[in-house]
């Protein structure tokens, strides 16, 4: 086993895995896991660039986990950032800043890079899994970006598009950066064919509908599925590889298209930092589901996070192998 360490930094949040991992035989041991809410790509749609707020509430939370790293002593760290800094024209500025707290420098990996690292931590704990048919669709939709991936053992194809829980709120159910409450059926409308006309570009390349079993990632479904399973607060083990049914993802869609602020920031497992967006986030995986046809999501915990981990302690094996 090798202790290495991950942080993947998307448009939302920005997450750390301090594991023990063995990649030859796909065991991960969790030492600690965190997420943090910063909102990264706050207005990066509308503007072009890195907030300086939000480039600070970042900062700080890696101020906070180069803290846990040390303690923990991981051999390796691998700092991955994905949409909001792949598109801000200020991006040196965040770069400078992680490089300076963590001493590495955050690789602002591409679409098809993050769709492979999230297949990986998808996927390897249903190796072996006979209830579970491939080829597997592994969706993960995150702030800014939803990735797609179809494979079985490999990744088959990839493709990333600019749809995410944080994109589409700020782009359709946002007013001046207030969101409306709830939102009109003309705002929900238009969200609906830009997320339609995503997914048209995603099929370009990537055989949806070939899937068999569709697998969910990151933040959006997660909460889908604990406010499904009416959770008195967020658990991760209870949320793992949950099954949510596709006529249970339309009702809870609805009602958090229907719902207020307060309605939604009431439910006892919804993190603070989604409220506003998870409405938007949910409507994208119903919309994956039902361009599919499929009767069900496997809801996973383990995701990009998982597979930055698993490759980092290959190359550390590599590593000390050549060394």
């Amino acid at each position: 086993m090798t202790r290495v360490a991950a942080i993947d930094c998307g448009t939302n949040s920005i997450r750390l895995l301090v594991a023990d991992a063995n990649p030859d035989t796909g065991e991960l041991v969790d030492l600690d896991r965190r997420m943090t809410i910063v909102r990264l790509g706050q207005g990066v749609d509308r503007t072009g660039r890195l907030a300086p707020e939000a480039l600070e509430r970042t900062f700080a939370a890696c101020r906070e986990y180069a803290a846990i790293i040390k303690e923990h002593g991981a051999e390796r760290l691998r700092f991955v950032a994905t949409s909001a800094s792949r598109d801000a024209e200020n991006r040196e500025e965040f770069v400078r800043g992680v490089l300076d707290i963590l001493g590495v420098e955050p690789e602002v990996i591409s679409g098809d890079q993050e769709a492979e690292f999230s297949f990986t931590g998808a996927t390897n704990e249903l190796k072996g899994r006979d209830d579970l048919a491939k080829p597997y669709l592994v969706v993960d939709i995150g702030g800014g970006s939803t990735e797609f991936v179809v494979g079985d053992v490999h990744v088959r194809a990839a493709r990333s598009v600019d749809v995410g829980c944080v994109r589409m709120t700020e782009r359709h159910l946002a007013h001046d950066g207030v969101v409306t409450d709830p939102p009109t059926e003309a705002q929900i409308a238009a969200m609906r064919a830009d997320i339609e006309a995503a997914l048209d570009l995603a099929e370009e390349t990537v055989p949806l509908r070939e899937a068999r079993t569709l697998v969910g990632l990151a933040g959006s479904v997660t909460t889908v599925s604990a406010i499904a399973q009416e959770l008195p607060e967020y658990d991760s083990a209870a949320i793992h590889h949950s099954r949510v049914s596709h006529d249970r993802v339309r009702e809870i869609t609805e009602w958090l298209l229907r719902s207020t602020h307060a309605e939604r920031a009431a439910v006892p497992s919804m993190h603070p930092g989604r409220v506003d967006v998870i409405a938007a986030g949910a409507l994208v995986l119903l919309s994956i589901m039902e361009r599919i046809g499929a009767r069900e999501v496997v809801v996973s915990e383990h995701d990009i996070l998982d597979g930055i981990a698993f490759k980092v302690a290959e190359e550390a094996e590599e590593g000390k192998r050549s060394g």
